[in-house]
């Protein structure tokens, strides 16, 4: 079984260690090497657990039981962040990460940790939501197909190197809520 729940101060370094993993698989040829070799776990959890206790928006994709193998114990497999708008102007609220282990994409969980992050979000106040993504993200398509509107192009510093970015908006957030209901 695969269950969405906010993330627990204990989730912290499960949730840093899918975020390297997932750099280290999407964003080879994007970003520098030596700079996703350098992603630390460790580094990674303190800022997750900061964020957890802060009461931010952090929800994870956790498998338990038939989903694992043998004797497999209950672990985080997907995350999502979200907050307030960081980039004023776009919309009210954000989803600033996303992030599914290789193994466990292609399930729906990605979907649905979307509609938790979205629904986080209206129960706060936001009427709108948006997500940056690299521009040359492979799974950029995802945020499309979920009726995101690309409306923005940024570009951010990575490792030293200049990276473009899209903005996808849903405005209203009911847009992200009723479509990640129905491709799940």
């Amino acid at each position: 079984m695969i269950g969405i729940r906010r993330a627990r101060p204990a989730d912290a370094a499960a949730i840093a260690a899918v975020h390297v993993a997932a750099w280290r698989s999407a964003y080879p040829g994007i970003l520098p090497d030596s700079y996703l070799t350098q992603l630390s776990v460790i580094r990674q959890a303190g800022h997750y657990e900061r964020a957890i206790r802060a009461e931010g928006g952090v929800f994870v994709a956790a498998a338990w039981g038939s989903d694992l193998p043998p004797g497999g114990r209950p672990r985080v497999v997907g995350f999502t962040t979200t907050g307030l708008a960081r980039s004023p102007g776009i919309a009210e609220g954000e989803i600033e990460t996303l992030y599914v282990l290789d193994d466990w994409r292609e399930r729906g969980l990605g979907r649905r940790l979307m509609r938790a992050a979205a629904a986080h979000l209206q129960a706060v106040g936001c009427r709108s939501v948006f997500v940056w993504v690299l521009s040359q993200n492979p799974s950029r398509w995802f945020y499309a197909r979920l009726g995101g509107r690309a409306v923005a192009e940024a570009t951010v510093q990575v490792g030293g190197r200049p990276v473009n970015q899209t903005a996808f908006l849903w405005d209203p957030i009911e847009r992200l809520l009723e479509t990640s209901a129905q491709a799940s």
